[in-house]
């Protein structure tokens, strides 16, 4: 005599298979998010009341409290931003970004260099005033 064994389907389950695929999903947000780098910089920056929006900069440079430059989180001497404004092209729009306790021989000094090399379009960044 022989016995009949019915046959199961094999089937796939869904529901683990959407969890692990929202896990992925998430955990390659997370990441993507660390790697895609800031475009701040860190500063603070002084406040003006009659400030207006400008185009957006092509090359912002950082100025801090000590006076060190620095563009694209590289830090530069006077030279060395010459040489990198003189790359970019004369036609290019600069932002300086310099933190509230610059001093202003520093700022006037980054400015002489933009000028020098021929650039005339230069912003200098401020925030709007706390109330």
């Amino acid at each position: 005599m022989r016995y009949l064994q019915s046959r199961r389907k094999a089937r796939i389950e869904i529901v683990p298979m959407i969890d692990i695929m929202f896990f992925l999903l998430v955990f390659f947000i997370l990441v993507t998010l660390n790697m895609i780098p800031a475009s701040g910089i860190d500063s603070r920056l002084p406040g003006s009341s009659s400030a207006e929006r400008l185009e957006s900069p092509q090359v912002v440079i950082g100025l801090d409290a000590a006076g060190m430059i620095s563009v694209d989180r590289r830090s530069l001497n006077l030279e060395q931003l010459a040489a990198l404004l003189r790359d970019r092209g004369t036609e290019s729009r600069v932002v300086i970004a310099g933190a509230e306790e610059a001093a202003l021989g520093d700022l006037i000094a980054v400015m002489d260099t933009c000028r020098h090399v021929g650039i005339s379009r230069i912003g200098i960044a401020t925030r709007e005033p706390e109330a």
